[in-house]
């Protein structure tokens, strides 16, 4: 089997930077880390050359790239997660729209035929709100009902991961007590709850905030609604981190509290092709200067990010050291996810999901589980992380 030995870079462990470190994957997996000289010789060596060795990227929230729509087929599913692994993404949930139930379940049996880099599913929708509902279909939307949810995860074979819900929907509570039961993550979004039915959802077992601050009721100094609920009660919130769905000092204020901040893409298939015009859950949405607003509104639909853009960013612009821009890129999703265990870090026994970067912060190369070749620089299409959202 593949191994390999990292070295002559710096080294994002778990609270800290290794510098001049090694790494050592046998087997897909980490078998050893250290500094200086690298203390074995077997394994093909990897030069870092003074750049960057971070844990694969985790993305809960990402519905396409690259020119693939991950609800259009099996295999447009397939291009749209392996786009997105060739900026550093190792690991992803596949995130779904709202759509008719027959149609969610069938793209959620493709998700679950899936494998690889694909941890699961996200349930962006149905049971949202029409006052939040953003690029999300109004058409399609419906009541939180039990029987819907059980249909969906009965399609899912085990893999749905993550249900996005509006807590104020008649019914939100008791699908949310479901979602939980299902071990699922039950996130609040698409909302326009009060602070106290936030809170009520919470309660109930809600542990995510989706895309915090876009498509929710805003902060209010009276009336601080979800948000301020989420941010209450220190739940992980996602943040789209492309320099326009939030301020910087947004991203740094849910970064204070350790385990909060979670980055995510909520990429479209428009992620990496330039200006144009792509289709959203039936809808026409038109791409321009790496923002997508739907044709038909003007509603925000969606980004163009990917997950190395975020990171730089985070690093850059918001100010974030890279111990935490990597735990909110890799570590936090996965504790949410409850795989930790397993990948998320760099540590001895981790499968070896591995994204080097050079002084730039630019991916140099992507390994997943330490058998896949790496992607060559030139090859990596270098997002600049624009795009809005609802």
């Amino acid at each position: 089997m593949s191994e390999f030995v990292f070295f002559g870079g710096r080294v994002v462990l778990p609270g800290s930077v290794l510098d001049d470190g090694w790494v050592a994957v046998a087997d897909g997996r980490i078998t050893e880390i250290g500094a200086g000289a690298p203390e074995r010789g077997d394994g093909t060596p990897v030069d870092l050359a003074g750049g960057w060795l971070l844990p694969g990227f985790v993305d809960l929230h990402m519905h396409g790239g690259g020119g693939h729509d991950v609800t259009g087929s099996p295999e447009s599913l397939a291009a749209a997660v392996a786009f997105h692994c060739g900026h550093g993404t190792t690991r992803t949930l596949v995130s779904l729209v709202t759509a008719p139930l027959a149609d969610l379940e069938q793209q959620l049996s493709w998700i679950a035929a899936a494998g690889g880099a694909v941890v699961g599913a996200h349930l962006e929708g149905p049971f949202l709100s029409h006052a939040r509902c953003g690029a999300q279909n109004p058409a399609h939307l419906r009541a939180p009902d039990r029987a819907d949810f059980a249909r969906l995860v009965a399609a899912a074979r085990g893999t749905l991961r993550a249900v996005t819900i509006a807590p104020e929907l008649p019914g939100a509570l008791e699908v949310i007590r479901d979602v939980v039961a299902a071990e699922a993550i039950a996130a609040i979004g698409h909302t326009d709850a009060t602070y106290d039915e936030a809170a009520l959802a919470i309660a109930a077992g809600a542990t995510l905030a989706t895309h915090l601050f876009n498509g929710m009721r805003p902060i209010h100094h009276r009336e601080p609604g979800p948000a301020g609920a989420a941010l209450g009660a220190d739940l992980a919130c996602e943040v789209i981190n492309d320099g326009v769905h939030v301020h910087p000092a947004i991203l740094a204020l849910v970064n204070q509290r350790p385990g909060r901040l979670v980055l995510v893409t909520d990429a479209i298939d428009a992620a990496g092709m330039g200006d144009g015009e792509v289709e959203l859950g039936g809808q026409r949405v038109r791409v321009r200067d790496g923002q997508a607003r739907l044709v038909r509104s003007g509603s925000l639909a969606g980004s163009t990010l990917t997950m190395d853009a975020a990171v730089r960013r985070a690093v850059e612009v918001c100010g974030l050291s890279m111990v935490d821009a990597s735990a909110a890129a890799s570590g936090t999703p996965a504790r949410l996810l409850g795989r930790r265990h397993e990948f998320g870090a760099i540590e001895t026994g981790l499968a070896a999901d591995l994204v080097v970067l050079d002084e730039s912060l630019v991916v140099q190369a992507v390994y997943a589980g330490g058998m896949t070749a790496p992607v060559v620089t030139d090859l990596v299409q270098t997002n600049t992380g624009t795009g809005l959202d609802h």
